[in-house]
Formats: C-alpha cells, structure tokens, sequence
C-alpha cells in the first residue's frame, strides 16, 4: 500500500512521463476547466471516477465524501461543501450532467444500515452518524423489506437506496430544479461493483439498477 514515500515516487513518475507528455493538454488546463459531467462519489479509496470512466484530467468536476451523500438544500448555519460545489459546477461550470456513483462495499451505507455510530461522540463516529443520519428514512425501507437482516443483499440494497437518496436531494436545489427542466442539465444514478468491475445504472422511472453492458 502506498505511503507518502511512495507517493512522491508516483509523482516524480508523472512528471517525467505523463506530464511531460501532454504539455498540449496541460498548458490548455493551465488556462481553465469545462468539465461536461460532474460526479458526486464516495471518498472510498477503491472508487476512483477517474479510474472506473477511464477519464483524462479536465473531463469531471468531482465531489467526493462518505457515502456520495447529497444534503438537501438548506441556507442555515454551518459550511456547506457539497452545497458550494454543486453551485460552482451547475451555475459556474455549467455541467450538462451529473451523476451520483455509489458503490459496493460502501463502509457508510453499512453504518447506516446496522445504525453501528448511534450515539457516538465526536471522534468515536458521532460525525458520521450526522451525516449517514440522511439515510435513516431509506434505512427503514430496506429494514422493512429485508426483514432486519444486514447481509450482501439488504447492503447493496441500501447502496441503491443512498443513490436515489441523493438524487431526491439534488432536485431541492433550484439552479438544479431550472435547468433540469428546461432540459439543459441530466441526472443520473449509478452503482459500482467492486468485486467484478460491473457497472449499473438507475432507471428512475422503474426504480431499479440494470448492468452496462461491456
């Protein structure tokens, strides 16, 4: 596993061989970014966007955080860095799409599902259970469906359940709400299997996650 060592290493790498040979590209980024799609993903260290789309730097304007949550839109106190890229990107930027990417695995959907930080202090996991506290309405549908169980299927079903979660979220914004309805932007939800590399996506319409072909 890498350390900051080892990562330096990957940097010297990049600048002799990557770098160096897409200055075009580089110098072009120097100038600016328009990134087409934004990304809200989960700061797992197993799920890279960039990796999982094979995308080149300048191609998404991506979000990571536990669990690829959306809050919903709200102006109280507080800071608001899911909120504050979302503006930047849609109002800013003007992404055409955004896509919510959940994961297999999600260690935060788990923690929402078992309810494993209730209570917590700050420091022992009372941050997280804030902020996987946006699940608990999705955590009671599939502990209704699942009959209680938290096995690999009620899991992967609240990873399901935290995509449309976000997506839900995403559509209280109303730079979000305007341009999704003048046609002008496009949500989409999807889910990453990291054991077998499959990618599914959300028919919202059905409500349910099919496979990409490959």
């Amino acid at each position: 596993m890498a350390d900051f060592d080892t990562m330096l290493a990957g940097y010297s790498r990049f600048r002799a061989d990557g770098w160096a040979h897409e200055r075009e590209r580089w110098d072009r980024l120097a100038e600016g970014q328009a990134p087409k799609v934004m990304v809200i993903a989960c700061s797992d260290s197993r799920v890279d966007p960039s990796h999982i789309f094979d995308a080149s730097p300048g191609e998404m304007f991506v979000v990571r955080n536990v669990a690829a949550l959306v809050p919903p839109y709200e102006t109280g106190g507080g800071f608001h860095g899911v909120s504050a890229a979302l503006e930047f990107a849609v109002t800013q930027l003007c992404v055409a799409e955004i896509i919510v990417l959940g994961h297999g695995g999600c260690g935060g959907c788990a923690a929402a599902l078992t309810a494993r930080f209730t209570g917590a202090a700050h420091g022992e996991g009372g941050f997280i259970a804030h902020w996987i506290s946006m699940l608990d309405e999705a955590r009671t549908r599939v502990c209704i469906d699942y009959g209680g169980d938290v096995d690999g299927h009620a899991l992967a079903a609240m990873e399901h359940e935290a995509v449309k979660v976000s997506l839900a979220n995403l559509r209280t914004f109303p730079w979000v709400q305007a341009r999704e309805a003048d046609g002008s932007l496009t949500l989409h939800g999807a889910w990453f299997a990291i054991a077998d590399g499959g990618l599914q996506l959300l028919d919202e319409t059905a409500g349910l996650f099919t496979d990409v072909p490959v």
